[in-house]
């Protein structure tokens, strides 16, 4: 889609180059969703890529992944075998239903930005412990667990003129076993519900998102059982909380979360 409503492109080579504030003003790191549709309330992009920030850096204690990490990125890195948690990147990456060149271009910042139930750059990070650096339009910056960063269907923290700056994923998370589970209306749908599931040393963690307006995770001391495990789920995500769209009606979401979630938790004890 061409945005022929648009009439300058920033270019920034450094976080003093950014642009101030200004109504009209978008940042572009893929593009995938801005060039997807009209967007006749932009005027001006700001190509962030070319900031050139490195796309996946490997720490001791974790791994820190650029707001412009594309979706092919991770799936394609040599990371340490010791970090399983790694095997959901793909699983997750498939989830979007995308082909290879919208893998190629679409951004793990791009996708949490847009803060779509459905976006499964969203699970992985909410199911690995995610938390990003943002910075702030007043030259600051914050940490924020991406499990607060969503806060409703295409909603987030950002304020006007912030911008995701990285996303970082602890090692002990990374060393972890994991379990993910997905259901559409139609095979290459969607998702209605997509469910995560982590052991590792700190307990048992369960991720719910796409068939909730936002983000839910679930903590325990260790792998529950099924009626725990239900309950939780009941007293934790409310009915309102539950989404209906042209892909999947509350009540439907709602039950079939239920299903996926213990199909997780008996993959995990």
């Amino acid at each position: 889609m061409d945005l022929s409503f648009v009439t300058e492109l920033s270019a920034p080579r450094s976080r003093d180059d950014l642009p101030a504030p200004e109504p009209g003003a978008a940042f572009l790191a893929g593009g995938t969703w801005l060039y997807s549709e009209p967007q006749p309330t932009i005027t001006r992009l700001v190509d962030l890529t070319t900031l050139d920030w490195p796309a996946i850096t490997v720490h001791d204690d974790g791994l820190e992944l650029a707001a412009t990490c594309t979706i092919e990125n991770i799936c394609n890195a040599p990371l340490p075998a010791e970090w399983t948690a790694t095997s959901l990147f793909r699983p997750c990456a498939e989830s979007l239903v995308a082909s290879w060149k919208i893998w190629h271009t679409a951004t793990v910042g791009g996708n949490l930005a847009l803060a779509l139930p459905a976006g499964a750059m969203i699970t992985l990070c909410c199911a690995l412990d995610a938390e990003l650096l943002l910075w702030t339009a007043d030259g600051g910056e914050r940490r924020v667990p991406v499990d607060r960063f969503v806060t409703d269907a295409g909603r987030t923290v950002l304020g006007a003129g912030d911008l995701i700056r990285s996303i970082y994923l602890p090692a002990t998370a990374l060393r972890g076993r994991t379990s993910l589970r997905k259901i559409a209306y139609s095979p290459l749908g969607r998702s209605g519900a997509l469910l995560a599931g982590r052991v590792d040393a700190d307990g048992f963690a369960l991720t719910v998102t796409a068939s909730t307006v936002r983000p839910f995770v679930l903590r325990f001391p260790a792998v529950p059982g099924p009626d725990v495990l239900s309950e939780s789920l009941s007293e934790r995500i409310s009915p309102d909380d539950y989404l209906t769209d042209a892909h999947g009606a509350a009540d439907w979401r709602r039950h079939v979360t239920g299903v996926l979630a213990e199909e997780i938790r008996r993959e995990l004890e």
